[in-house]
């Protein structure tokens, strides 16, 4: 049993926890949690797990399968507390090998339909957003230079389990990605309140890009220069805007609307 916080298994999850260098240079993240696990081994991503010896003493449904499947270590309860990254802890977590995508792909999906998101700053925002894009029957979620860090922990359990099914990419140029969707025949819209339309006027039948943009400047200049057309989404009150994973989900369940696709 791990017993020392010192442990060098337990820097190195401490690093994936805190810093973005370490987990793109070693493509890994931390998962927390029974649900998240069984999610990350379904789809193949699971490393090794780490156990709190009281988890283990209580035997979870899940922990036999687990323990069978895949390398596992016990860490003392005080130890794992110092590991986890949540105030109540499942007593159970995992290095896991971070999903990826190919952008030519993901513009190749049959649903043709994309949410692109242009510098979101909040972990949880990005996390909602992962979530309600696979309710929502998006194609995949696209991020421009900016956005926030998927594998950030925060984010990975806002997402959950999201993470794991939802296809995503990181892009260098987001305004060449939307000129690539536009050349292929799709609209692409994005929330704006100068010079826009209703969001519900906006046509999604044939698929589109939508794009989300910063929480607090909105999409860049260079980017709404190069869209279809503007859309927002009319607020009473003296609000000036919603939150941004709101609005993304506004949008989406529209485009889903319109598109016919079962969402529940």
């Amino acid at each position: 049993m791990i017993s020392s916080i010192s442990n060098q298994q337990m820097k190195d999850i401490i690093k994936l926890q805190k810093q973005l260098k370490y987990r793109r240079a070693a493509s890994l993240f931390i998962a927390e949690g029974f649900k998240m696990l069984k999610e990350a081994a379904e789809k193949g991503c699971l490393v090794k797990i780490y156990i709190s010896e009281s988890v283990l003493e209580k035997k979870h449904e899940s922990l036999e399968w687990l323990c069978k499947e895949f390398p596992y270590e016990t860490v003392s309860d005080k130890v794992f507390q110092q590991l986890s990254d949540t105030v109540t802890t499942q007593g159970i977590l995992g290095i896991v090998k971070q999903p990826s995508y190919n952008i030519a792909d993901i513009l190749e999906d049959r649903r043709h339909m994309w949410l692109l998101l242009d510098g979101i700053r909040d972990p949880g925002n990005l996390g909602t957003v992962m979530r309600t894009a696979e309710g929502a029957g998006m194609s995949a979620v696209i991020m421009g230079k900016g956005t926030v860090d998927l594998f950030n922990p925060k984010t990975v359990r806002s997402t959950m389990g999201a993470i794991f099914r939802m296809p995503f990419v990181y892009v260098d140029d987001i305004v060449e990605i939307i000129t690539r969707i536009k050349d292929n025949g799709y609209c692409v819209y994005g929330t704006a309140m100068k010079g826009s339309i209703a969001y519900d006027r906006a046509d999604y039948t044939k698929g589109a890009g939508i794009v989300i943009g910063n929480e607090a400047n909105g999409i860049q200049d260079r980017v709404l220069e190069c869209i279809t057309a503007s859309i927002h989404i009319p607020m009473e009150g003296k609000l000036e805007s919603l939150n941004a994973a709101v609005a993304a989900a506004v949008v989406m369940y529209e485009a889903a609307r319109q598109r016919h696709i079962k969402v529940l």
